[in-house]
């Protein structure tokens, strides 16, 4: 079968076996995946990584345990937690010490033509919805932990920074759950996506005056240290800053103003597919309109400096 393969910066096309299927496995046949900047990271070295990336898919389950999933389209979730200790006991298998991760840490992604995953793990689509929006669930349900983790009182107004793909789905998300958002970022083609769904949107140039004080909920989905130290000048005394986009490295920011104006901290990351698919189908969710461009899995290479180049939103492949 073909895979796609990171190792030292670049992206190439390997001959592979398909892999065995472990007992409580299922084969799966890639239908599409999609780039997120995560992949892009690990092609720049993130982890160390080495191997097959991809987590974000949708796939035709070709053997598993259980007959009546085979030919069923799925979405799986990423982490392969071990069952056994405390953490999944407690139900927070997303947080086990021992987890293996799809396409991340110690487990084959997806960007091949046939993976495993457990079966556990799968989710089964409705049979209507389209490819190009079922591919978005992994990273819709990381925008629904949000509302998992921190009880927002109805109505209320949250602004969200950034207008990059997690960005987008998080402001059209908040604004479906009927809360006022009021979204910040740099590039007018990207936040009219969101205006068309209803949310409040402002293009800011780099370095430019942001309210400050102004909100009880901030998400910070920049990824950098600029949107960070932003969404705590913008939360208001014991306002809450939620960040939802990884910054790698040593982080400069003053403490004192966050101490004394007692502002909580939350950080977010994987979501509970459950909560996302009620909404993959929602026309208030414009997911569409995020596709920039598709791939054959053979023109990976092509799809990835696709995805990295400035101003694109989600590249998908297969």
């Amino acid at each position: 079968m073909l895979a796609v393969h990171l190792e030292g910066g670049l992206v190439s096309l390997r001959e592979a076996p398909v892999p065995a299927r472990p007992d409580g496995f299922a084969l799966l046949r890639l239908l599409v995946g999609g780039i997120c900047n995560t992949d892009l990271e690990l092609q720049g070295g993130y982890y160390g990584f080495a191997g097959t990336p991809g987590h974000e898919f949708v796939a035709e389950v070709v053997e598993t345990d259980t007959r009546s999933l085979i030919g069923k389209r799925v979405a799986g979730e990423i982490n392969l937690a071990c069952e056994q200790c405390d953490w999944c006991r407690r139900g927070l298998g997303r947080h086990c010490p021992n987890r293996t991760v799809l396409g991340i840490v110690r487990h084959p992604g997806a960007f091949e033509e046939f993976f495993t995953l457990p079966e556990r793990n799968l989710h089964v689509l409705p049979e209507d919805l389209p490819l190009q929006r079922a591919v978005f669930l992994e990273p819709l349900a990381a925008a629904c932990e949000i509302l998992d983790q921190v009880p927002i009182p109805e109505g209320e107004a949250i602004a969200v920074l950034g207008d990059g793909k997690l960005g987008l789905l998080i402001a059209m998300l908040l604004q479906a759950h009927g809360y006022r958002v009021h979204q910040f970022g740099r590039h007018a083609s990207k936040l009219a996506i969101c205006a068309r769904s209803g949310v409040a949107i402002e293009r800011v140039d780099r370095g430019a005056a942001l309210p400050a004080a102004e909100y009880d909920w901030v998400v910070d989905a920049t990824g950098s240290a600029e949107g960070l130290r932003s969404a705590a000048v913008m939360a208001r005394p014991r306002g809450t800053v939620i960040l939802k986009s990884t910054i790698h490295g040593a982080v400069p920011i003053d403490t004192a103003p966050m101490i004394v104006n007692e502002i909580t901290l939350v950080g977010s990351r994987c979501g509970r597919f459950e909560a996302a698919l009620p909404w993959i189908g929602s026309p208030a969710i414009r997911l569409e309109e995020m596709v920039s461009a598709r791939f054959p899995l053979a023109d990976a290479p092509a799809a990835f400096a696709r995805a990295a180049e400035l101003g694109v939103l989600k590249v998908l492949m297969g």
